[in-house]
């Protein structure tokens, strides 16, 4: 059984991304933390228990990883996109079984071990770190431990209402303290 975790929003820098998501649903996100291993850093807001919206951007201080990051965040297609701005980019589905799920699951991945302070998870990703299927499937997670992000993260008055992928195309509408907002 899989469940909605997160919204990925991929930028050029955390602080471009984060600016972007204020922007577009009038409130500030929350610190996140660093992936040493993909080389990567992010920022997080609520949406309420158990689902949160990531910013993800590539960490300039981190050294380069030895393969490509996450979320082809190395890819020249996914380079392009985000020189035009943040976008949504990808949405994460958590199981209580990850093995399980990827019996099934159309992608051949690679499990990935990852732990950050008091949160451990294991996640699916493919090889060569692009968007399962193109993006037409989601990143499968397991969160280890009994912890999850969300609970820890303050209070943002937003909620997400309704998300649709469709053909590569992501987009999700939030209930925010200034009303409806949608991120295409």
């Amino acid at each position: 059984m899989r469940e909605f975790d997160h919204l990925i929003v991929a930028a050029r820098t955390l602080e471009e991304g984060a600016a972007w998501i204020e922007s577009k649903l009038g409130v500030a996100m929350a610190p996140g933390g660093k992936h040493a291993l993909m080389g990567t850093h992010n920022r997080l807001l609520s949406l309420g228990p158990g689902q949160f919206l990531e910013v993800i951007a590539v960490d300039p201080e981190a050294p380069p990883p030895l393969r490509p990051r996450w979320f082809e965040l190395d890819a020249p297609a996914m380079r392009e996109r985000l020189a035009r701005g943040p976008a949504l980019i990808h949405w994460v589905e958590r199981t209580g079984d990850l093995e399980a799920e990827l019996r099934d699951y159309a992608e051949r991945v690679e499990v990935l071990a990852l732990s950050r302070g008091p949160y451990r998870w294991r996640i699916g990703v493919p090889g060569d770190r692009r968007l399962p299927r193109g993006g037409a499937l989601p990143t499968l997670i397991e969160w280890q431990g009994g912890l999850h992000p969300a609970d820890a993260l303050p209070p943002s008055g937003c909620r997400l209402e309704k998300f649709s992928h469709s053909g590569g195309h992501l987009a999700a509408t939030f209930s925010t303290p200034s009303g409806v907002r949608t991120i295409p």
